[in-house]
Order: structure tokens, then sequence, then C-alpha cells
């Protein structure tokens, strides 16, 4: 698990202001659900969270500490895209990881290591629902099975925090449902803390324990990348796959939010309660 403090955030690309003035506090074992229109900074914020890109002013913590300058185990990541080795039958693409791991020169284990290994990648495979398919190779599965391994890919390792970058929105509504009860078990099981990107505000609402809309709250005409997007909803949430049963309403840059839910961020970007 894993706590996430967000203090004064600016992430800028010379004039271009993509965030400003994030202040987020988010606890051990959150399921933190994103959402907001193209372009206003979720997947930035995603890449500054793993490592990939650094932040401008601020700061980011995890456990009290500075996030690291570059991606690690610690952190996983799931794309919208799979992201799997092609060469690789579905049992070596979640050895991978687990090889570089224990053997980081060689990037092979032996003995009785690879053993253990390989008894982890068989276990993971039968909660992926992939034992039967552990020969075959990427090209050979369908894009459910694919982004069942991805998701295998990044928590194979136990990451403290697994993002997911719209990991859904390619399939089916069927195959949908049943990864939605795969993420909800694996963060069940692994005590991850994890931040999903979605354009389905249905599925923040069923998988999150938390919502956060990014949106634009100072516009100029003359200079549109002047400002950049805050955090102007901070929504809690019932919890994973629960049905809700009041009637939604809309708000600011979404849909199907519930006005006793939400609760609108301050200037600073810190969530104020509603008055009692």
């Amino acid at each position: 698990m894993a706590r996430v403090s967000i203090q004064k955030l600016w992430k800028e690309y010379g004039s271009h202001v993509v965030l400003e003035n994030l202040n987020l506090e988010v606890a051990d074992h959150e399921f933190v659900t994103i959402v907001g229109a193209s372009g206003c900074g979720k997947t930035t914020f995603l890449k500054m969270l793993l490592g990939s890109e650094t932040l401008s002013r601020g700061q980011l913590l995890i456990d009290g500490k500075p996030v690291a300058s570059e991606p690690g185990p610690d952190r996983g990541i799931v794309f919208q895209r799979y992201s799997l080795f092609p060469h690789l039958t579905v049992l070596q693409n979640l050895m991978l990881g687990l090889d570089f791991q224990g053997a980081p020169l060689l990037g092979k284990l032996f003995g009785a290591r690879r053993r253990a290994a390989l008894k982890k990648a068989e276990a993971l495979l039968e909660t992926l629902g992939l034992a039967n398919a552990r020969d075959k190779y990427p090209p050979q599965l369908s894009g459910g099975m694919q982004q069942r391994l991805s998701i295998g890919q990044s928590v194979i390792r136990e990451p403290r925090i697994l993002l997911l970058d719209e990991p859904f929105g390619a399939l089916d509504p069927g195959i949908t449902a049943d990864m939605h009860r795969l993420i909800v078990d694996l963060w069940a099981a692994n005590e991850m803390t994890i931040f999903m990107i979605t354009h389905d505000v249905q599925e923040s609402f069923k998988l999150g324990t938390r919502l956060l809309v990014f949106d634009k709250v100072r516009h100029d005409p003359q200079e549109p990348d002047r400002y950049g997007a805050r955090v102007t909803y901070d929504i809690p949430l019932r919890g994973p796959l629960q049905k809700r049963d009041r009637a939604p309403m809309d708000l600011p840059g979404i849909s199907s939010v519930r006005q006793a839910d939400a609760y609108p961020a301050s200037a600073d970007g810190v969530p104020v309660a509603p008055p009692a």
C-alpha cells in the first residue's frame, strides 16, 4: 500500500500550463478514478506518478518521500493499448518481470528460484483466467485476454501503486464487466492504491472509492494555454461495483454525479465539504 501526498503541484511545458496548483491527500488502498475532458492533463498526472514526467513546481510524495524520477517496480501501469511482447508466450510475458527482478544481470532465473517464480506466475494465470492459454502468443489472444495479460504483467511484482490509463476503453461491454471484477479482486487481494483514468462516468462510480474531476476553471481566449486544469470536484464514493440508489445529476465537466456526494474544491485545490 502507499500514501500519496500532492502539494501545490504544477506542470508546465514552456508557456503551456497543463496542471496548476493540485493539492491532494490519497490514503493507503484507495481506488481513485479520474475523469475530465480530453487534453486536461489526466495522463500527464499519471506519468508524474509513474516517474516518466517531472513536475514543474510543488511536491509529489509517496509515503512521505519524493516520487522517483524514473519508473520503478513499486508503480505498475496498464495502458489502453496492450504492452505485450509478441515473441513471448503468455507465461513468458509474466515470467519476464520476475526474471529481471531476481536476476537483473542475466535476465533469467534458475533452479529453485525459477521454480518458485513459475509457481507464482501459474497461480496468477489461474486468477486471470489464462491458464489454458499459457503457451499461446499475444497475437493468438482476444482483446480481453490480451488486456488480462497486460494487467498480470503490471501486478505480478506486487506494486504498491497501480496506474490505469483507460484500460477498458477498447473492450466489449461483456468483457469489460469481467475486467471490472478482475481489477477489483486484484486491488483487494494486493492492497494496492489505484489511480484509473476513464471517460465512462458509470465505470468510475462502480470501481472507485473516490472520484477526481479534472477541469480548467480559468480561461483566457487570447492565451488558451495560460491556465491549466485543477481538481474541480473530489467525490467520495461508496466502493467498488456497488449500485447507487439515488438519481444522478449533472455537474460541470461530468455527468451522473450525485449532488450529496460532490465536494467541490476550493481555490487552492483542497476539497471543501458542504455545510451541515
